[in-house]
Protein backbone atom coordinates (compact mmCIF):
# COMPACT_ATOMS: atom_id res chain seq x y z
CA UNK A 1 0.00 0.00 0.00
CA UNK A 2 1.47 3.40 -1.10
CA UNK A 3 1.93 5.61 2.13
CA UNK A 4 1.46 8.43 -0.49
CA UNK A 5 -1.62 10.13 -1.69
CA UNK A 6 -2.19 10.99 -5.18
CA UNK A 7 -2.01 14.74 -4.57
CA UNK A 8 1.25 14.10 -2.79
CA UNK A 9 2.17 12.08 -5.92
CA UNK A 10 1.35 14.84 -8.31
CA UNK A 11 3.56 16.93 -5.91
CA UNK A 12 6.36 14.87 -6.14
CA UNK A 13 6.47 14.39 -9.95
CA UNK A 14 6.40 18.24 -10.43
CA UNK A 15 8.57 19.08 -8.12
CA UNK A 16 11.31 16.57 -9.57
CA UNK A 17 9.93 17.76 -13.46
CA UNK A 18 10.99 21.05 -12.47
CA UNK A 19 14.56 19.67 -10.80
CA UNK A 20 15.48 17.84 -14.27
CA UNK A 21 14.08 20.83 -16.12
CA UNK A 22 16.19 23.78 -14.77
CA UNK A 23 18.87 21.41 -14.82
CA UNK A 24 18.82 20.60 -18.80
CA UNK A 25 18.06 16.81 -17.72
CA UNK A 26 16.04 16.74 -21.13
CA UNK A 27 15.94 13.44 -21.85
CA UNK A 28 15.38 12.55 -18.28
CA UNK A 29 12.53 15.44 -17.95
CA UNK A 30 10.56 13.85 -21.05
CA UNK A 31 10.98 10.07 -20.16
CA UNK A 32 9.34 11.17 -16.61
CA UNK A 33 6.95 13.50 -17.90
CA UNK A 34 5.79 10.19 -20.16
CA UNK A 35 6.06 7.34 -17.49
CA UNK A 36 3.77 9.28 -15.13
CA UNK A 37 1.50 11.45 -17.13
CA UNK A 38 1.53 14.37 -15.62
CA UNK A 39 0.57 17.55 -17.40
CA UNK A 40 3.06 19.87 -16.22
CA UNK A 41 4.03 23.52 -17.80
CA UNK A 42 7.05 24.97 -16.48
CA UNK A 43 7.03 28.38 -15.03
CA UNK A 44 10.15 29.79 -13.00
CA UNK A 45 7.73 31.41 -10.24
CA UNK A 46 5.96 28.68 -9.47
CA UNK A 47 5.73 27.04 -6.13
CA UNK A 48 7.56 23.52 -7.61
CA UNK A 49 11.14 25.71 -8.38
CA UNK A 50 13.51 24.93 -5.99
CA UNK A 51 11.11 22.49 -3.85
CA UNK A 52 13.16 19.53 -4.44
CA UNK A 53 16.15 20.87 -3.29
CA UNK A 54 14.12 22.38 -0.04
CA UNK A 55 12.88 19.37 0.97
CA UNK A 56 16.15 17.22 0.77
CA UNK A 57 18.11 20.01 2.39
CA UNK A 58 15.97 20.24 5.45
CA UNK A 59 15.77 16.21 5.43
CA UNK A 60 19.47 16.80 6.05
CA UNK A 61 19.02 18.78 8.74
CA UNK A 62 16.50 16.60 10.59
CA UNK A 63 18.98 14.06 10.56
CA UNK A 64 21.34 16.15 11.89
CA UNK A 65 19.16 17.45 14.92
CA UNK A 66 18.60 13.73 15.26
CA UNK A 67 22.11 12.34 15.59
CA UNK A 68 22.91 15.50 17.90
CA UNK A 69 19.82 14.21 20.19
CA UNK A 70 21.07 10.83 20.05
CA UNK A 71 24.99 11.72 21.21
CA UNK A 72 23.30 13.96 24.18
CA UNK A 73 21.14 11.32 25.28
CA UNK A 74 23.99 8.40 25.09
CA UNK A 75 25.89 10.97 27.32
CA UNK A 76 22.84 11.28 29.72
CA UNK A 77 22.46 7.84 30.06
CA UNK A 78 26.49 7.19 31.00
CA UNK A 79 25.95 9.97 33.62
CA UNK A 80 22.68 7.84 34.63
CA UNK A 81 24.74 4.88 35.07
CA UNK A 82 27.59 5.97 36.81
CA UNK A 83 28.03 4.39 40.47
CA UNK A 84 26.66 6.75 42.98
CA UNK A 85 30.09 7.25 44.97
CA UNK A 86 31.62 8.75 41.16
CA UNK A 87 28.53 10.48 40.88
CA UNK A 88 28.98 12.06 44.56
CA UNK A 89 32.72 12.84 44.02
CA UNK A 90 31.46 14.27 40.48
CA UNK A 91 29.00 16.26 43.18
CA UNK A 92 31.66 17.26 45.89
CA UNK A 93 31.73 20.88 44.78
CA UNK A 94 27.49 21.07 44.61
CA UNK A 95 25.92 24.17 45.54
CA UNK A 96 22.32 24.83 45.22
CA UNK A 97 20.95 26.95 41.96
CA UNK A 98 17.92 27.77 40.70
CA UNK A 99 15.13 26.59 40.59
CA UNK A 100 14.82 24.84 43.65
CA UNK A 101 13.34 20.83 43.51
CA UNK A 102 10.51 21.33 45.80
CA UNK A 103 8.93 24.10 47.00
CA UNK A 104 7.10 22.53 50.37
CA UNK A 105 3.97 24.41 51.65
CA UNK A 106 1.69 24.28 54.60
CA UNK A 107 2.94 26.44 57.10
CA UNK A 108 0.79 29.59 58.14
CA UNK A 109 3.11 31.91 59.46
CA UNK A 110 6.71 32.18 58.91
CA UNK A 111 9.29 29.42 59.52
CA UNK A 112 11.98 30.16 61.83
CA UNK A 113 14.17 26.82 61.39
CA UNK A 114 14.69 23.61 59.33
CA UNK A 115 16.76 20.50 60.10
CA UNK A 116 17.59 17.40 58.62
CA UNK A 117 17.37 13.91 59.70
CA UNK A 118 20.96 12.20 59.92
CA UNK A 119 20.04 8.94 58.25
CA UNK A 120 16.14 9.18 56.30
CA UNK A 121 15.10 11.83 53.68
CA UNK A 122 13.27 14.06 56.30
CA UNK A 123 13.45 17.21 57.19
CA UNK A 124 11.48 19.01 60.37
CA UNK A 125 10.54 22.92 60.14
CA UNK A 126 9.42 24.97 63.04
CA UNK A 127 7.48 28.01 62.88
CA UNK A 128 5.51 30.73 64.12
CA UNK A 129 2.31 29.05 63.72
CA UNK A 130 3.46 27.26 67.00
CA UNK A 131 3.84 23.53 64.71
CA UNK A 132 6.81 21.67 63.71
CA UNK A 133 5.92 19.65 60.53
CA UNK A 134 7.90 16.88 59.26
CA UNK A 135 8.72 16.31 55.48
CA UNK A 136 9.92 13.62 53.37
CA UNK A 137 12.11 16.03 51.10
CA UNK A 138 13.23 13.32 48.91
CA UNK A 139 9.76 13.03 47.45
CA UNK A 140 8.43 17.04 48.42
CA UNK A 141 5.22 15.18 50.22
CA UNK A 142 4.15 16.39 53.53
CA UNK A 143 4.66 13.83 56.64
CA UNK A 144 2.99 15.24 60.04
CA UNK A 145 2.64 18.02 61.90
CA UNK A 146 3.70 18.28 65.75
CA UNK A 147 1.36 20.00 68.17
CA UNK A 148 2.51 20.86 71.41
CA UNK A 149 3.74 24.71 71.87
CA UNK A 150 1.68 27.40 72.43
CA UNK A 151 3.34 29.88 71.09
CA UNK A 152 6.65 30.52 68.43
CA UNK A 153 8.60 27.08 67.94
CA UNK A 154 12.11 29.46 67.71
CA UNK A 155 14.23 25.85 66.66
CA UNK A 156 14.45 22.45 66.01
CA UNK A 157 17.46 19.73 65.84
CA UNK A 158 17.49 15.79 65.58
CA UNK A 159 20.45 14.20 67.85
CA UNK A 160 22.91 12.38 65.97
CA UNK A 161 21.06 9.14 65.38
CA UNK A 162 17.66 11.00 64.32
CA UNK A 163 15.92 8.97 66.91
CA UNK A 164 14.79 12.19 69.02
CA UNK A 165 13.65 15.50 67.98
CA UNK A 166 13.88 18.19 70.44
CA UNK A 167 12.11 22.10 70.00
CA UNK A 168 12.35 25.51 71.98
CA UNK A 169 9.64 28.11 72.10
CA UNK A 170 8.47 31.71 72.84
CA UNK A 171 6.43 29.48 75.65
CA UNK A 172 9.33 29.17 77.57
CA UNK A 173 9.36 25.09 77.06
CA UNK A 174 11.83 23.13 75.20
CA UNK A 175 10.36 19.42 73.97
CA UNK A 176 11.73 16.36 73.26
CA UNK A 177 9.71 14.29 70.57
CA UNK A 178 10.41 10.37 69.87
CA UNK A 179 10.49 9.75 66.13
CA UNK A 180 10.29 6.11 66.84
CA UNK A 181 7.31 6.26 68.64
CA UNK A 182 4.75 8.14 66.56
CA UNK A 183 6.66 11.36 67.12
CA UNK A 184 5.20 11.56 70.54
CA UNK A 185 5.85 14.49 72.93
CA UNK A 186 8.23 12.21 75.55
CA UNK A 187 9.56 15.35 77.66
CA UNK A 188 9.58 18.67 78.78
CA UNK A 189 11.73 20.75 79.65
CA UNK A 190 11.15 23.64 82.20
CA UNK A 191 14.01 26.53 83.18
CA UNK A 192 14.14 29.91 81.58
CA UNK A 193 12.22 32.50 82.27
CA UNK A 194 11.58 33.97 79.08
CA UNK A 195 11.57 32.78 75.41
CA UNK A 196 13.80 30.63 74.28
CA UNK A 197 15.15 31.07 71.08
CA UNK A 198 17.98 27.89 70.21
CA UNK A 199 18.60 24.73 71.12
CA UNK A 200 20.86 22.05 70.28
CA UNK A 201 22.31 18.15 71.42
CA UNK A 202 25.52 18.19 72.77
CA UNK A 203 27.69 15.64 71.05
CA UNK A 204 26.76 12.69 72.81
CA UNK A 205 23.46 13.05 72.72
CA UNK A 206 23.24 12.74 76.76
CA UNK A 207 22.81 16.99 77.27
CA UNK A 208 21.00 19.62 75.28
CA UNK A 209 22.15 23.30 74.97
CA UNK A 210 19.91 26.34 74.78
CA UNK A 211 19.20 30.09 74.52
CA UNK A 212 17.27 32.36 76.00
CA UNK A 213 15.92 36.09 76.15
CA UNK A 214 16.72 35.67 79.73
CA UNK A 215 20.21 36.28 78.66
CA UNK A 216 21.24 32.94 79.78
CA UNK A 217 22.45 29.91 78.12
CA UNK A 218 21.40 26.63 79.95
CA UNK A 219 22.50 23.09 80.07
CA UNK A 220 19.83 20.23 80.68
CA UNK A 221 20.38 16.54 80.70
CA UNK A 222 18.25 14.39 78.30
CA UNK A 223 17.46 11.50 80.29
CA UNK A 224 16.33 13.32 83.66
CA UNK A 225 15.66 16.94 81.96
CA UNK A 226 17.22 18.15 85.06
CA UNK A 227 18.59 21.44 84.76
CA UNK A 228 22.81 20.72 85.17
CA UNK A 229 23.99 24.46 84.32
CA UNK A 230 23.34 27.84 84.23
CA UNK A 231 25.82 30.17 81.70
CA UNK A 232 25.73 34.05 82.01
CA UNK A 233 27.92 36.10 80.09
CA UNK A 234 26.20 38.30 78.03
CA UNK A 235 23.90 41.70 78.76
CA UNK A 236 20.89 40.88 76.52
CA UNK A 237 18.69 38.33 74.33
CA UNK A 238 20.97 35.50 73.79
CA UNK A 239 20.19 34.51 69.61
CA UNK A 240 21.81 31.32 69.23
CA UNK A 241 23.93 29.26 70.98
CA UNK A 242 26.06 26.09 69.26
CA UNK A 243 28.80 23.16 70.88
CA UNK A 244 32.01 22.44 68.92
CA UNK A 245 32.28 19.01 67.13
CA UNK A 246 34.01 17.22 70.39
CA UNK A 247 31.45 19.33 73.05
CA UNK A 248 34.32 21.11 74.80
CA UNK A 249 33.31 24.41 73.66
CA UNK A 250 30.33 26.66 73.32
CA UNK A 251 29.82 29.41 70.53
CA UNK A 252 27.02 31.65 71.66
CA UNK A 253 25.40 34.84 69.25
CA UNK A 254 23.29 37.86 71.26
CA UNK A 255 21.35 41.28 70.70
CA UNK A 256 24.35 42.99 72.53
CA UNK A 257 26.18 42.68 69.92
CA UNK A 258 28.66 39.91 70.48
CA UNK A 259 29.65 36.68 70.21
CA UNK A 260 31.12 34.70 72.83
CA UNK A 261 33.01 31.18 73.82
CA UNK A 262 32.09 29.39 76.77
CA UNK A 263 33.70 26.21 78.41
CA UNK A 264 30.20 24.09 79.08
CA UNK A 265 31.81 21.89 81.93
CA UNK A 266 32.50 25.08 84.01
CA UNK A 267 30.50 27.99 82.71
CA UNK A 268 33.45 30.27 81.94
CA UNK A 269 33.95 32.64 78.98
CA UNK A 270 36.83 31.27 77.17
CA UNK A 271 36.80 34.47 74.63
CA UNK A 272 34.77 37.62 73.32
CA UNK A 273 34.36 38.08 69.55
CA UNK A 274 33.72 41.85 69.24
CA UNK A 275 33.62 43.56 66.10
CA UNK A 276 30.09 43.52 64.60
CA UNK A 277 27.86 47.15 65.06
CA UNK A 278 24.44 45.47 65.21
CA UNK A 279 23.03 42.18 66.76
CA UNK A 280 24.58 38.78 66.29
CA UNK A 281 22.23 36.67 64.31
CA UNK A 282 24.26 33.43 64.22
CA UNK A 283 27.62 31.55 65.02
CA UNK A 284 28.56 28.69 63.86
CA UNK A 285 32.31 26.83 64.55
CA UNK A 286 34.21 25.59 61.16
CA UNK A 287 34.59 21.93 60.02
CA UNK A 288 38.09 21.01 60.34
CA UNK A 289 37.35 20.52 56.56
CA UNK A 290 37.51 24.26 56.61
CA UNK A 291 40.76 25.09 58.81
CA UNK A 292 43.23 25.13 55.63
CA UNK A 293 41.16 27.58 53.35
CA UNK A 294 40.82 29.99 56.29
CA UNK A 295 44.13 29.28 56.86
CA UNK A 296 45.00 30.87 53.32
CA UNK A 297 42.13 33.14 53.71
CA UNK A 298 43.73 35.11 56.76
CA UNK A 299 47.37 34.21 56.07
CA UNK A 300 48.34 32.07 58.79
CA UNK A 301 51.69 30.26 58.07
CA UNK A 302 51.70 26.35 57.96
CA UNK A 303 52.94 25.93 60.97
CA UNK A 304 49.60 25.60 62.87
CA UNK A 305 48.41 22.66 62.01
CA UNK A 306 46.08 22.03 65.02
CA UNK A 307 43.10 19.34 63.93
CA UNK A 308 41.16 20.69 67.37
CA UNK A 309 37.28 21.12 66.66
CA UNK A 310 36.37 24.80 66.90
CA UNK A 311 39.56 26.43 66.32
CA UNK A 312 37.39 28.70 64.22
CA UNK A 313 34.35 30.20 63.72
CA UNK A 314 32.03 32.30 61.70
CA UNK A 315 28.83 34.73 62.79
CA UNK A 316 26.73 36.74 61.18
CA UNK A 317 25.34 40.14 61.83
CA UNK A 318 21.88 42.58 61.27
CA UNK A 319 24.93 44.53 60.32
CA UNK A 320 24.99 43.02 56.87
CA UNK A 321 28.14 41.43 57.61
CA UNK A 322 29.65 37.39 57.92
CA UNK A 323 32.82 37.69 60.17
CA UNK A 324 35.30 34.80 60.87
CA UNK A 325 37.04 34.46 63.72
CA UNK A 326 39.79 32.62 65.91
CA UNK A 327 38.19 31.21 68.68
CA UNK A 328 41.39 30.93 70.52
CA UNK A 329 42.86 34.98 70.22
CA UNK A 330 39.48 36.37 69.44
CA UNK A 331 41.06 38.06 66.54
CA UNK A 332 38.58 38.69 63.63
CA UNK A 333 40.12 37.49 60.14
CA UNK A 334 38.12 38.57 57.45
CA UNK A 335 34.68 40.56 57.06
CA UNK A 336 32.90 39.29 54.42
CA UNK A 337 30.48 41.80 53.17
CA UNK A 338 28.03 41.34 49.85
CA UNK A 339 24.94 40.92 51.58
CA UNK A 340 22.26 43.91 51.55
CA UNK A 341 20.04 43.04 54.73
CA UNK A 342 20.37 41.21 57.67
CA UNK A 343 22.52 37.86 57.39
CA UNK A 344 20.33 35.04 59.26
CA UNK A 345 21.98 31.80 58.66
CA UNK A 346 24.90 30.54 57.96
CA UNK A 347 26.65 26.86 56.59
CA UNK A 348 29.92 25.60 55.73
CA UNK A 349 29.71 23.37 52.16
CA UNK A 350 31.07 19.95 53.56
CA UNK A 351 34.24 20.23 51.12
CA UNK A 352 35.49 22.70 53.34
CA UNK A 353 35.73 25.21 50.00
CA UNK A 354 32.66 26.94 50.83
CA UNK A 355 30.23 29.17 53.27
CA UNK A 356 26.67 29.58 52.66
CA UNK A 357 25.04 32.39 54.12
CA UNK A 358 20.96 33.60 53.61
CA UNK A 359 19.96 36.87 54.80
CA UNK A 360 16.75 39.65 54.51
CA UNK A 361 17.78 40.49 51.27
CA UNK A 362 15.97 36.97 49.96
CA UNK A 363 19.27 35.85 48.84
CA UNK A 364 21.58 32.75 49.50
CA UNK A 365 25.35 33.23 48.57
CA UNK A 366 28.33 31.51 48.01
CA UNK A 367 31.33 32.45 49.48
CA UNK A 368 34.96 30.52 48.56
CA UNK A 369 36.43 30.61 51.94
CA UNK A 370 40.24 30.83 50.33
CA UNK A 371 39.91 34.02 48.83
CA UNK A 372 36.90 35.35 50.88
CA UNK A 373 35.02 36.17 47.39
CA UNK A 374 31.07 35.58 47.08
CA UNK A 375 31.27 33.58 44.09
CA UNK A 376 27.62 32.96 43.48
CA UNK A 377 23.92 34.32 44.35
CA UNK A 378 21.05 32.41 44.50
CA UNK A 379 17.82 34.27 44.10
CA UNK A 380 16.20 32.17 46.77
CA UNK A 381 12.76 33.12 48.15
CA UNK A 382 9.75 36.33 47.69
CA UNK A 383 10.85 37.34 51.38
CA UNK A 384 13.32 37.27 53.76
CA UNK A 385 15.57 33.53 54.63
CA UNK A 386 15.37 33.36 58.20
CA UNK A 387 17.25 29.74 58.29
CA UNK A 388 19.73 27.48 56.12
CA UNK A 389 20.61 23.60 56.44
CA UNK A 390 22.92 21.05 54.56
CA UNK A 391 21.59 17.91 54.44
CA UNK A 392 23.30 15.83 57.11
CA UNK A 393 25.74 12.91 56.28
CA UNK A 394 24.06 9.74 56.52
CA UNK A 395 26.45 7.96 58.98
CA UNK A 396 27.51 5.71 61.54
CA UNK A 397 27.90 8.14 64.67
CA UNK A 398 31.84 7.42 64.68
CA UNK A 399 31.79 9.70 61.52
CA UNK A 400 30.16 12.42 63.37
CA UNK A 401 32.69 14.88 64.46
CA UNK A 402 35.79 13.01 62.90
CA UNK A 403 38.99 14.61 63.05
CA UNK A 404 39.50 14.10 59.31
CA UNK A 405 40.82 10.41 59.64
CA UNK A 406 37.47 8.95 58.57
CA UNK A 407 37.11 11.34 55.96
CA UNK A 408 37.06 9.08 53.08
CA UNK A 409 33.84 7.43 54.07
CA UNK A 410 32.23 10.84 55.02
CA UNK A 411 32.86 11.76 51.08
CA UNK A 412 30.75 8.58 49.83
CA UNK A 413 28.15 8.91 52.56
CA UNK A 414 27.42 13.10 52.01
CA UNK A 415 23.91 14.04 51.40
CA UNK A 416 23.83 17.26 48.79
CA UNK A 417 20.60 18.64 49.82
CA UNK A 418 19.75 21.79 51.20
CA UNK A 419 16.40 23.77 52.40
CA UNK A 420 15.84 27.02 53.27
CA UNK A 421 13.08 29.07 54.46
CA UNK A 422 11.55 32.05 56.20
CA UNK A 423 9.02 34.94 56.36
CA UNK A 424 7.37 33.95 52.61
CA UNK A 425 6.13 30.34 54.49
CA UNK A 426 8.05 28.38 51.87
CA UNK A 427 10.34 25.92 52.42
CA UNK A 428 12.61 25.18 49.40
CA UNK A 429 15.00 22.12 48.82
CA UNK A 430 17.87 22.37 46.84
CA UNK A 431 18.86 18.93 44.58
CA UNK A 432 21.59 18.41 42.14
Amino acid sequence: MSLLSERQKEELHKSMLEYLRANNFTSAYNALKEDTGVEYTPDPKAKYAGLLEKKWTSVIRLQKKIMDLETRNASLQEELSLAPSKRAAMQADWVPRAPAAHVLTGHRQSITRVAFHPQYSLLASASEDATVKIWDWETGEFERTLKGHQKVVNDVEFDHKGHLLVTCSADLFIKIWDSQNEWKNIKTLTGHDHAVSSVRFMPGDQYIVSASWDHSIRIFDVASTHLVRTIRGHTDWVRCVTPSDDGRLLASASKDHTAKIFDPLTGEQKMELRGHEHQVEIIYFAPIASYDAIRELAGIPNTDRTKRPGAYAATGSRDKTIKLWDTQSGQMLKNLAGHDNWVRALVFHPSGKLLLSASDDKTIRVWELATGRCIKTVEAHTHFVATLAWGRQRVSSKANGSDGADSKTAEEKLVNVVASAGVDQMIKIWLP
